[in-house]
This record gives structure tokens, sequence and C-alpha cells, in this order.
């Protein structure tokens, strides 16, 4: 079985543990608990015939992206960055965070996530920022923890990147 640490990342309450807690214990929850440190969770699935373990790192978030200490970030083989458009600053952070992945580790595959799309009516775009991470990103995915719309995707994209395709 091959195992990979994958970082979530991005500021505070945009849905990084919602988000993990979908994916892993398939619930939801409105009630807000704000990461201490780090949470990790595993789980496994399949990718062209090979069972990938996720070791999932559900990193504090803080506005602070310098906070983020890199012992966290070490050994990751891939990231999601986690946005929030209901909250335009999420975009800054989410660049600053990607930077500090580039300076602490160099580049590293990742999944650009626009979270809380069942409340999209208030979502206000940063084009330019999303554009520049976008181009960079595996995929750009829109999701829903709390509708479970999109999660799955993310997982799968992260998978596919880490899993050597057979020759």
């Amino acid at each position: 079985m091959l195992q990979k640490k994958v970082c979530m990342l991005g500021s505070f309450a945009v849905g990084k543990t919602s988000l993990v807690r979908r994916y892993v214990e398939s619930v939801f929850s409105e009630n807000y608990v704000t990461t201490i440190g780090v949470k990790i969770d595993k789980k496994t699935l399949s990718v062209n015939d090979v069972d990938l373990a996720l070791v999932l790192w559900d990193v504090y978030g803080e506005d602070n992206y310098k906070s983020v200490l890199p012992s966290y970030l070490r050994g990751m083989a891939a990231y999601i960055l986690v946005i929030d458009p209901s909250r335009p600053a999420t975009f800054e952070s989410a660049e600053n965070l990607h930077s500090r992945v580039l300076e602490t580790l160099g580049p590293k595959p990742f999944v650009l996530v626009l979270n809380k799309s069942d409340i999209k009516s208030d979502w206000e775009i940063n084009k330019t920022i999303l554009d520049q991470l976008s181009e960079l990103a595996l995929a750009t995915i829109e999701t829903s923890a709390k509708n479970d719309i999109g999660v799955d995707e993310i997982y799968q994209t992260i998978g596919r990147s880490l899993v050597p395709t057979a020759q």
C-alpha cells in the first residue's frame, strides 16, 4: 500500500475540517470548532488499482500565513488549498500559503478548492488571484462540505496525482 501525506491549507473557517470530516466520516456539522495545531486523519482509496492511504493533515487556519510551521509541511506529497469565496480575504491568504509551500518545499501538486458553494450568492471572486492559482493547480473544484458536493472529487484528483500510472 502506498501512503502519502496531504495537507489541508487555508484561512480559518474556510471549511478545511468540514471537508475532511465529510470525506473521511461522511458527516457535516454546523458547529464551528477552531483547529489547534494539526488534526490528522487517514483514508484509503483505490487509484489505478493501487491502494493509496491519504494521511490528511488538517493544519490550523490563520490569516497570518507565516505562522504555518514548516514542520507541518515537511514530508507533504501534495496539498489542498481551500478558499471561502464569501470572504474575499481568503484569496490573498491562499496565495500567501501557496508561496509559503514554494519557499519551504518547492513545487508540489495541489488542488484549489472554492468551498461553500451552497452560499454561492455570497461569493466575491478575486479573479486575479483565482486565475493565477488555477493556472498552477491540478484542478479548481467548487465544493460544499455541507451538501457533499465536489468533496470526493478533491481527494480523487489528489490521489491520481500521487499514484504513478502503469506503463
